[in-house]
């Protein structure tokens, strides 16, 4: 079964929301989504996204968007199993949006195309975010179960030892022997 597409308010986009999900990766223990995916998305060539977000860098602080390192693109391309930069690839390291980047790019591209998908793009984020926290309520739930379950373990553990005892026979004090004794210094 395919799913809809997403609409915005501006009208509807082609763009499924897994497609857009699925370029949301974790990098510096940040969401952010690459500069060639968002120009995937946008409709524009990369090397002209990343010419409008070098004319304006004053509105893209460090907490915005940043460039990867050649080991974290090594690892992200082996985890997207993408092929090397070969003839015609990359020349230089990719740029990582955060949220507040991608939403910053719609002052910096105009075209009708980058406001839609930025709407979407920042849905999907707001998305991401909301089952995030989602899992992490459900974690600490998980969480504090499992500590009243060790608790209990412990208590029943107690109970169990007192059972056990209960069930063994008291030592019985030694049989005194009926009948007279004789209080005799020579024996």
């Amino acid at each position: 079964m395919a799913k809809a597409p997403i609409s915005s308010a501006t009208g509807n986009l082609p763009v499924p929301a897994e497609v857009i999900e699925r370029r949301i990766y974790l990098i510096r223990g940040q969401k952010v989504m690459l500069d060639s995916d968002l120009a995937e998305l946008y409709q524009v060539l990369t090397k002209n996204l990343n010419l409008a977000v070098r004319r304006n860098l004053d509105r893209f602080p460090e907490d915005f968007m940043f460039q990867l390192t050649q080991d974290e693109f090594q690892n992200l391309r082996l985890q997207s199993a993408t092929s090397s930069s070969g003839y015609g690839g990359r020349r230089y390291l990719p740029y990582a949006f955060t949220e507040h980047g991608v939403a910053m790019l719609s002052s910096v591209l105009s075209s009708k195309q980058a406001v839609q998908m930025n709407i979407v793009i920042i849905r999907a984020f707001v998305k991401l975010r909301e089952v995030l926290a989602t899992h992490k309520d459900l974690a600490a739930r998980m969480e504090k179960l499992e500590a009243a379950q060790k608790q209990h373990g412990s208590i029943i553990a107690v109970v169990v030892e007192e059972i056990k005892k209960l069930k063994q026979p008291s030592p019985t004090p030694p049989k005194r022997r009926i009948g007279f004794t004789i209080d005799d210094p020579k024996a």
